[in-house]
């Protein structure tokens, strides 16, 4: 059995993939809507949150033989705790990573190392901001703009828990822009434009996340655009999605033959 963390639209195809190859694959996804884009995938589909305790059984009692961690370049601590775990279960870990994006050099574009600059730096260049971080940064966003007289507004996934957080920090409903993107440079520019945003928020996300798409509306309207560079700690896995398959496959091979497979073992392509 292939375990696959397919937090990412690419850990979704890489699911895909290694199912219609007719190998046994079991994918997990953190909430019901990311297990039901896997509908008809052909996978065995598991959500909810996964701690150590919850990883460890699945790998277990699904007869695991590689995992495969296909998350966020964000999600640092689930691929730690996967690669852990895997290492104490004995079996290949593979982590596939998502490209950077090559963003230019150009004065509009504030490169910041974590979420906490962001946040101090944000109210600086704008009084409006628009938020592309999702809901977890809310708590580090909203009270430095509160302390700034500064207005955040929101862009993140409809969820009636999202929801409760961001009325319970103090957002009102229109400041709260529930969709889930990645969405075209003309959406972009329509939603700066609503909400007359001064600033840009944003994780170094990648193509996938519709960086290309934030970073060209923003320099259309001359609006500024923060964006938190990805943990200094994420594993450099191979960024291409046909040779994460061969990779998986062979790790798969190597550990069904027993005791050589351990070889493999807490292993990270590219690394």
């Amino acid at each position: 059995m292939i375990l696959v963390l397919a937090g990412t639209s690419e850990g979704r195809v890489l699911a895909r993939t290694l199912a219609g190859q007719g190998r046994p694959v079991t994918a997990c996804t953190a909430t019901g809507y990311g297990g039901e884009l896997l509908s008809g995938s052909g996978c065995n589909v598991r959500t909810g949150p996964l701690d150590e305790d919850s990883l460890r059984d699945l790998i277990r009692t699904q007869g695991v033989t590689v995992l495969l961690d296909a998350t966020h370049p964000y999600a640092r601590e689930i691929s730690a705790l996967a690669g852990k775990v895997a290492g104490e279960c004995g079996i290949p870990f593979l982590r596939y990573s998502r490209p950077a994006f090559a963003l230019p050099d150009h004065p509009l574009v504030h490169q910041v190392p974590d979420f906490m600059a962001a946040a101090r730096l944000a109210p600086r260049l704008g009084r409006v901001i628009f938020l592309a971080t999702g809901s977890k940064t809310l708590d580090l966003f909203v009270p430095a703009a509160r302390e700034t007289g500064c207005r955040v507004v929101a862009r993140v996934l409809p969820g009636d828990r999202i929801m409760e957080r961001c009325l319970w920090l103090g957002l009102t409903p229109g400041d709260i822009v529930a969709m889930q993107g990645p969405f075209s440079k003309e959406m972009n520019i329509a939603l700066l434009r609503h909400f007359r945003a001064e600033v840009m928020v944003t994780k170094e996300d990648g193509a996938p996340g519709g960086l290309g798409e934030k970073l060209a509306a923003c320099l259309d309207l001359r609006c500024p655009l923060v964006v938190v560079r990805r943990p200094g700690d994420d594993p450099a896995g191979e960024t291409d999605l046909e040779a994460v398959c061969a990779m998986v496959l062979d790790a798969e091979k190597t550990s069904d033959e027993g005791e050589d497979g351990k070889q493999c073992m807490n292993l990270v392509p590219g690394r």
